[in-house]
C-alpha cells in the first residue's frame, strides 16, 4: 500500500546571517519538517548581501517545499515558534541582522489578505535571494496573481544583488 502525504504544499524561504548560519539553517530545516510538515524539495544553500537595510553579515538562504496539514495561520504561528527556539528576537519595524528568518512564500495557490499574513509573501517578485533557490526547486510554479511562473520572475527582477551558492545540504 502507498502512503500519499496529504495536505497543503507550501514554500518556504530560509535565511541567516548571524551566528553559524548553515547550522542555523539545517536546524531550521529539521523542526520544519518535524512541527510544520513532511518536506519534499530543498533546494542549495546561498549567499546574498542583506536585503533592505545595511549590513556587513552577509546571509545563507534556501528554499524548501513541503506538505502541511495546517491552515496558513496555524503553520505562521508554528513557523514563528520554530524561529523562537532558534533564537529569533524581534526587534519591532524594519529588517536587521538575524539569527534565523523563515518566511511563508506560498500556500498552495492561496491568495490571501490577513492582519498577520499576507499569501503568496507580497515580496517575492523583489528578492533575487528567494527568486534563485525558489527556481531551483519549482522553476514552473505559477504565481497565482501575477501569472508568472517562478522562472519568469527571476528573469524579470530587477534586483541586481549576487546570489552565490554556497554548498548542497
Amino acid at each position: 500500500m502507498t502512503n500519499v502525504l496529504k495536505g497543503k504544499r507550501i514554500y518556504l524561504s530560509l535565511g541567516s546571517n548571524l551566528g553559524d548560519r548553515m547550522q542555523n539553517l539545517l536546524r531550521a530545516k529539521e523542526l520544519i519538517g518535524k512541527q510544520a510538515g513532511a518536506l519534499l524539495k530543498v533546494s542549495k544553500i546561498y549567499q546574498s548581501e542583506a536585503w533592505g537595510y545595511s549590513s556587513t553579515n552577509e546571509f545563507y538562504n534556501c528554499c524548501l517545499s513541503a506538505i502541511t496539514p495546517m491552515e496558513p495561520v496555524a503553520l505562521l504561528d508554528v513557523i514563528m515558534e520554530i524561529e523562537i527556539s532558534l533564537g529569533r528576537i524581534r526587534k519591532g519595524g524594519g529588517y536587521s541582522d538575524r539569527l534565523i528568518d523563515i518566511d511563508l512564500l506560498f500556500y498552495e495557490d492561496t491568495i490571501m489578505e490577513h492582519p498577520r499574513l499576507t499569501l503568496p509573501h507580497p515580496a517575492i517578485a523583489k528578492r533575487r535571494f528567494v527568486l534563485v533557490p525558489l527556481t531551483e526547486i519549482a522553476a514552473e510554479l505559477v504565481h497565482p496573481i501575477s501569472g508568472l511562473t517562478i522562472k519568469e520572475m527571476l528573469h524579470s527582477c530587477t534586483e541586481t544583488d549576487t546570489v552565490t551558492p554556497v554548498t548542497h545540504w
